[in-house]
């Protein structure tokens, strides 16, 4: 196996990670519900105003995975990290990949003095499950998640 490099994104790594938030989207079952372009994504986190940061893992010359986060506030915490995703190629999950980019986003949160992290994951998603129960996440079933559809103007 290769070794492993997680560094911070860049422009150029857009169009694989599009390809794995694809990847990601035909395992959770909804292959049909990325509709952001590849312009946009790319302006979002290398434009004027960037909302999201992530950190890739490359083999070989190839990104294998990648973890994007974007600051929340809470106004009873503070600045806390939102990881919105984290995903790692089929292939190349059960070689701690995952642990890699997720271990990266911890020290980048203490770092940057954020007073916590949170994320969403399905509750059918066990793999999932079982990787975040190793770093002592708490999972909270009392919030519903809520959303509203807008189309840009």
């Amino acid at each position: 196996m290769p070794d492993i490099i997680i560094r911070p994104a860049t422009a150029k790594d857009c169009p694989a990670m599009m390809e794995l938030i694809k990847e990601l989207a035909v395992f959770e079952q909804a292959p049909d519900e990325v509709t952001v372009s590849p312009e946009h994504f790319r302006e979002s986190g290398f434009g004027d105003n960037p909302v999201w940061w992530a950190y890739v893992a490359e083999a070989g010359g190839n990104i294998v995975g990648f973890a994007l986060y974007y600051v929340r506030y809470s106004t009873w915490k503070g600045q806390r990290m939102y990881l919105e995703d984290i995903i790692v190629n089929e292939p190349w999950r059960g070689k701690g990949i995952g642990k890699l980019l997720m271990d990266k986003l911890i020290e980048v949160a203490t770092e940057k003095k954020f007073t916590g992290m949170m994320w969403q994951v399905l509750d059918w998603n066990e793999p999932a499950i079982n990787f975040y129960k190793r770093y002592n996440a708490r999972f909270d079933g009392e919030w519903v998640n809520v959303s509203i559809e807008l189309t840009p103007g």
